[in-house]
């Protein structure tokens, strides 16, 4: 059955769901820099790896291995924040799909984007914190030439 198309039902079906988009863009912004961090925190495990395995100076294996479960909660953060991004980014791709069919074959579902926008955003929302706490944890393990305590 063929839908017939108005130009200006699909102009505005296009400007509505161009909105969300946006938030698309942040979404990639973010797992660049979460992907980063955890480029990092994979790379910094290794070396502690390495440095224990090698057995030099035995007396550090205790401080290797400390620094090694908070690389492993910093990864499991970074991990949680690339995955919750991605379900924002997919339920966002669903919102628009959603409100451009809305808006140009009268698509009965539209209250379906109400939930898949306002899930993409707690989605983000959660991201953001899994992030923050990686920082804070990151943050944390720097002295700054301090000695221990």
């Amino acid at each position: 059955m063929p839908f017939p198309l108005e130009p200006d039902a699909v102009s505005h079906g296009i400007q509505l769901a161009v909105a969300p988009v946006f938030l698309l863009t942040a979404v990639s912004g973010m797992i660049a820099a979460v992907a980063g961090r955890l480029a990092r925190i994979i790379d910094r495990a290794r070396n502690v790896e390495t440095r224990i395995k090698q057995g030099a100076h035995p007396a550090e294996d205790a401080d290797g291995y400390t620094e090694l479960a908070e690389l492993r909660t910093r990864g499991l953060l970074a991990n949680s924040s690339i995955a919750l991004l991605t379900a924002c980014a997919f339920l966002i791709g669903l919102t628009i799909v959603v409100l451009f069919l809305g808006e140009t074959i009268d698509f009965p579902g539209l209250r379906i984007s109400i939930f898949t926008f306002v899930g993409g955003v707690v989605c983000f929302l959660s991201a953001l914190i899994c992030f923050m706490v990686e920082t804070f944890i990151a943050t944390r393990l720097l002295n700054f030439g301090r000695k221990k305590r």
